[in-house]
């Protein structure tokens, strides 16, 4: 049975027992890690989200006490009264090692029944197992450091903020739908029939509002949703680190957001970060890297071969040039012992995933050469492509050519990471944090036939670029920029357009119609008739911050409740159907497979 807390209020968490304690007498509560008995010994390992202390009971301990200690069991909930005394056999490996807590009362507030799985942070089980049982899995030591950890960076930003001036204001989560960019998520309005809510992708336009109402320094952190299909690093419910300025540049964005970041590492990790941060232009990274969040800490970097096999007779790669693509190679130096032909066949599966028709090699060992394209060079080709990578004895020459540039960039910029990780070229002790700037203003939807915004279509185009917006759109650059950390996308932003006669031409440029514009973007029009400042922003991503700063690689891995890859919670079964009541009262009807045919 369980018993009420009555006296026995805690004391101290147990993983502040202490030396300084002996001889004081206190209480502990927590959960039961593990029980040891030892012939006229037993021994209980207490456990919450601070530490370990334990309990000690022993030939004097009253029978009825030393008979419950003995009927106690892992994961029990319990408060133990007592006296603070040097342990006999200490732990140097934990701070609370030199003491133990004497027991002389005990009292079981919940009795619990054997867990699915072991609640230690070596286990080795199902994700999904883990999550059906998430309120389990979130008492393992390292997930609870984890989110203290977030809870440590979430306060340390609005710490940061707070100093600089800025106000930290919610904004709605039932707003209007803009279906431009990713899908929204509805929620239908039952005093409205037939119409919908949309829960926000990100706060844009009402951060951009409160700029024109005067607020020059915004703050939010920010819940935001996505209809959208999900990675490893992706939540369809993600977190945002919010922020707007007024009477800014790209300068004083950047400024103010290194910073940040600049504290965070000294605050949750120790380290010192210099500034400014390093900037790589987009047009480079893509060239270097085949990526616009590249991680730099190891080499692999792209080299383009169109000049090189431009004419070829080998029309693999002189059809990807003609095409208007590209024929670019990675060289993975000393790579060829760890690449044998086996890891390279592996190598062309992986680079099909991102459109990719093959993957081209050449594999040059101390003893033999061997390649799947040069016989089809001439011989100043296949030496010019040599050539052109530096290649040497041990290296391996890996060649993706297509019509289509953006497929070449995937393919390459997805291997070299996947080479780096096969073959441990990562610095994992390193923190690779950099600046991508200058990034195209829009890009061809070919799917929809059509230029759309690459960011979103309130991002200011570069000065000098405005008037390309309606002659040559892919030539257009933005006032943006993204900062990047280890290879994933920690933040982004731009300066906004706050001229409505520029942002009229943006809607244009992205195919919008005036009705169209105004059906969807009203408000934020009729708000800059009224005048608005100039003004920009960033939002930084709190789950993949988290993700950095605490060296995972699973994004599941620090939001308390996470979504599977299927944006299903095997906890809450959700998403569930609903009752038919609640349907009707929402004028909604369920279309079935069969009845839609």
């Amino acid at each position: 049975m369980s018993e009420s807390m009555g006296t026995h209020k805690r004391s101290l968490y147990c993983g502040e027992l202490r030396p300084e304690h002996i001889g004081r007498e206190m209480v502990l509560c927590g959960f039961v890690q593990r029980q040891r008995v030892l012939s006229n010994l037993i021994f209980i390992v207490l456990r919450d989200r601070t530490g370990i202390s334990q309990l000690a009971f022993d030939d004097r301990t009253p029978k009825h006490l030393f008979e419950k200690a003995g009927s106690i069991r892992s994961e029990y909930v319990i408060s133990a009264k007592g006296v603070v005394r040097q342990r006999e056999s200490v732990n140097p490996d934990i701070p609370t090692g030199q003491v133990e807590l004497y027991v002389s009362e005990l009292k079981i507030l919940s009795q619990a029944e054997t867990p699915p799985f072991e609640l230690r942070d070596d286990l080795n089980i199902k994700e999904e197992l883990r999550l059906k049982h998430r309120y389990l899995d979130l008492r393992r030591p390292s997930v609870q450091q984890t989110l203290v950890t977030r809870h440590r960076i979430a306060k340390t930003a609005r710490d940061y903020y707070d100093e600089n001036g800025f106000v930290e204001i919610e904004t709605p989560l039932l707003i209007k739908s803009t279906p431009e960019g990713a899908r929204d998520y509805l929620v239908p309005s039952r005093v409205h029939p037939g119409e919908f809510y949309s829960l926000p992708q990100s706060p844009q336009l009402y951060k951009q509002l409160l700029m024109a109402s005067g607020f020059d320094r915004y703050l939010q952190i920010a819940k935001c949703l996505r209809d959208e299909d999900l990675r490893a690093d992706r939540q369809p419910e993600f977190t945002q680190i919010d922020t707007e300025m007024s009477f800014v540049d790209e300068e004083d964005v950047m400024a103010m957001a290194e910073g940040l970041i600049q504290r965070l590492y000294k605050e949750i990790l120790g380290q010192d970060v210099s500034l400014p941060l390093r900037r790589i232009p987009y047009d480079e990274a893509m060239a270097r890297f085949g990526s616009d969040k590249p991680d730099t800490r190891f080499g692999l970097e792209l080299t383009d071969l169109s000049s090189v096999v431009a004419r070829t007779e080998f029309k693999v790669f002189a059809g990807a040039v003609q095409n208007g693509g590209s024929v670019r190679a990675i060289n993975a130096k000393g790579l060829s012992t760890a690449l044998t032909r086996k890891e390279i066949d592996k190598l062309v599966d992986f680079v099909k995933v991102y459109g990719a028709k093959g993957l081209a090699y050449t594999r040059l060992t101390a003893e033999a050469e061997s390649s799947s394209y040069e016989k089809f060079l001439s011989e100043e080709e296949k030496a010019g492509i040599r050539q052109a990578v530096g290649a040497e004895a041990g290296d391996v020459i890996l060649i993706v050519g297509d019509g289509d540039n953006d497929i070449v960039y995937a393919a390459l910029g997805a291997l070299r990471l996947e080479i780096a990780r096969r073959c441990g070229l990562i610095d994992e002790s390193r923190h690779d944090i950099l600046w991508i700037t200058d990034f195209p203003l829009f890009e061809y939807d070919r799917d929809n036939d059509r230029f759309v915004a690459r960011h979103h279509p309130f991002t200011h185009p570069k000065d000098s670029d405005i008037d390309l917006m309606e002659s040559d759109p892919s030539a257009c650059k933005a006032k943006a920029y993204d900062m990047v950390i280890n290879g994933y996308e920690a933040g982004g932003g731009s300066i906004r357009i706050n001229d409505p006669a520029l942002q009229r031409r943006m809607f244009k440029a992205i195919g919008f119609t005036e009705e169209e514009a105004q059906a969807q973007f009203g408000f934020l029009l009729e708000a800059f008739r009224y005048g608005v400042p100039p003004h920009g922003g960033i939002a930084f991503g709190l789950d993949r911050l988290v993700m950095v700063l605490t060296g995972t690689d699973n994004i599941k891995d620090v939001i308390a409740f996470p979504k599977l890859q299927n944006a299903s919670d095997p906890m809450s079964e959700c998403p569930s159907p609903v009752a038919q009541r609640q349907l009707e009262e929402l004028h909604i009807a369920i279309v079935t497979d069969d009845s839609s045919k």
